[in-house]
């Protein structure tokens, strides 16, 4: 099978945060644990240099990306070989010289993590953040690409719909208009956590996500919230993009690649080199299928146990970690 020609890597496994929605308090990566959880940078190199055909290129995953001292090589690294590169972050450790970075290093497109209109909200889902900071890093970020006369990168909002934000839509669509941000992209829990092989440490996630899911809230109310926030974003110009609360059947003999193209259109590493179906996984203790950095990118890609999970996917039985995704369901 030929390699993708679209490529996420994780380039660190640790955060500066703690937020209620993410796994990374209960992984060991990184201090205290271990050394920092940062891939190196000739272990990313090698990889890009599998991937001749690549086109596109996230540079993210579980952790802060902006925390790798090598970050901004890596983007540069990338745009140099002609492929469009964007990230995430939770805007945190952004500053002036971070931001100038952001527009002259060529990168395409950054998602910015914000889930809540107030600062109440925000550092409640989000702790260790302060809600003025990011902002006004968003600001600086934006001040920045204007003073230097440039389209990229381009910036989006990214919201993680939940319970405990769900009245503050249609302020969230204000605040981005504020910030000058022109797209807010809501996207809804990515995972259960419902696997029966879940490593029990994770078990705290599938009872947060039980809580604040909208999957089991009242649809009017979802409804409310999402409908004014359709009439603020219409009305200030604002790209607003709502995510699905009600799982997407798969008719008998919906091919895997329908069901969900992941496995088929992209590979996903770790910051450590190991591969996952998807960035929805998370962790590679979840399941992995072995470690491009070690045994290379086509020999993963190709291998046995990429095949068998492409041929369950193809199934009425896909995987079960696949069946607990919002990707496969059709709610992210």
């Amino acid at each position: 099978m030929d390699l993708p020609r679209f490529l996420q890597v994780e380039p660190v496994g640790q955060c500066n945060l703690r937020c209620r929605m993410c796994a990374i308090p209960f992984r060991e990566d990184g201090p205290p644990h271990g050394p920092p959880a940062f891939m190196d940078f000739d272990v990313f190199t090698r990889l890009l240099d599998q991937f001749p055909g690549l086109e596109e290129l996230q540079l993210q995953g579980l952790g802060e990306p902006m925390m790798h001292p090598r970050f901004f090589d890596m983007v540069e690294h990338a745009v140099g070989r002609g492929v469009k590169v964007s990230t995430n972050t939770n805007a945190t450790l952004m500053n002036r010289a971070r931001a100038e970075r952001c527009v002259t290093s060529g990168l395409g497109e950054i998602h910015i993590s914000i889930d809540g209109a107030t600062a109440t909200t925000y550092e409640h889902i989000r702790e260790r953040s302060r809600f003025d900071r990011v902002t006004a890093n968003v600001e600086g970020l934006m001040e920045a690409r204007r003073r230097l006369a440039s389209a990229t990168p381009r910036v989006r909002m990214v919201v993680v719909a939940m319970r405990a934000n769900l009245d503050e839509f249609p302020d969230l669509v204000r605040l981005a208009h504020r910030l000058g941000v022109d797209t807010v992209f809501a996207q809804h829990l990515c995972h259960d956590f419902g696997e029966s092989t879940l490593p029990a440490r994770y078990r705290p996630m599938r009872d947060f996500v039980d809580a604040e899911t909208l999957q089991a809230e009242d649809p009017a109310r979802v409804g409310r919230a999402f409908d004014e926030a359709r009439r603020v974003a219409t009305e200030l110009g604002v790209d607003l993009r709502l995510p699905r609360t009600t799982p997407r059947p798969h008719p008998p003999g919906t091919p895997g690649a329908r069901r969900c193209d992941w496995p088929w259109r992209g590979a996903y590493v770790s910051y450590q080199g190991l591969s996952m179906p998807c960035c929805m996984v998370s962790t590679p203790d979840r399941i992995n299928f072995g470690s491009m950095a070690e045994a290379g990118v086509d020999a993963i890609w190709n291998g046995d146990s990429y095949r068998a999970f492409r041929e369950a996917l193809d199934g009425e039985q896909p995987p079960e970690v696949c069946r607990s995704c919002a990707v496969y369901s059709g709610t992210f």
